[in-house]
């Protein structure tokens, strides 16, 4: 019996690493005929003051958020998929994404981008998909090529 999966989840956050990933989630509903769930996390520690938390800077998040999940949505119907969610969830994205979200939602499939953090930023901050990797109730696939399976051309520097 072949693997199914019912309902997979894909981070996008507007980086060309999280577009790498929404189309392989794509790719990967079409064939198991599974529902798509969008996420885009708001960390609400960016919003934060010394006094207090910055709402017209969240508002202002949360409006881009929306419209960026609407244009995964339509992208997603011009590839065929009909069963598909989205939500914009607040908070720390690594628990969101890799412990909260697939055990309410039933997530059986996780696609991440891979990150560009260096070893340095990676000590400090760690990244969210080396923690989703860890602690996912789920499989987890860290998408780092193209739908050709090559990887993306590198800028100037990296």
């Amino acid at each position: 019996m072949l693997q199914q999966y019912n309902r997979i989840m894909v981070a996008v956050d507007g980086s060309k690493e999280a577009e790498l990933a929404f189309q392989k989630a794509v790719n990967v509903a079409k064939r198991n005929e599974s529902e798509l769930l969008l996420v885009h996390v708001i960390d609400t520690r960016a919003f934060q003051t010394v006094a207090s938390f910055d709402s017209a800077l969240a508002e202002q998040a949360t409006e881009m958020a929306q419209k960026s999940l609407d244009e995964y949505i339509e992208k997603a119907h011009k590839h065929g998929l009909t069963s598909i969610t989205s939500t914009i969830e607040y908070g720390s994205p690594k628990m969101i994404i890799g412990k909260q979200l697939p055990k309410e939602k039933e997530v059986d499939l996780i696609l991440l981008g891979a990150t560009g953090l260096n070893a340095v930023e990676r000590l400090f901050i760690g990244s969210v998909s080396d923690y989703v990797i860890r602690n996912a109730p789920c499989d987890v696939l860290i998408v780092r090529t193209d739908l050709d399976n090559q990887l993306p051309p590198k800028k100037k520097g990296e």
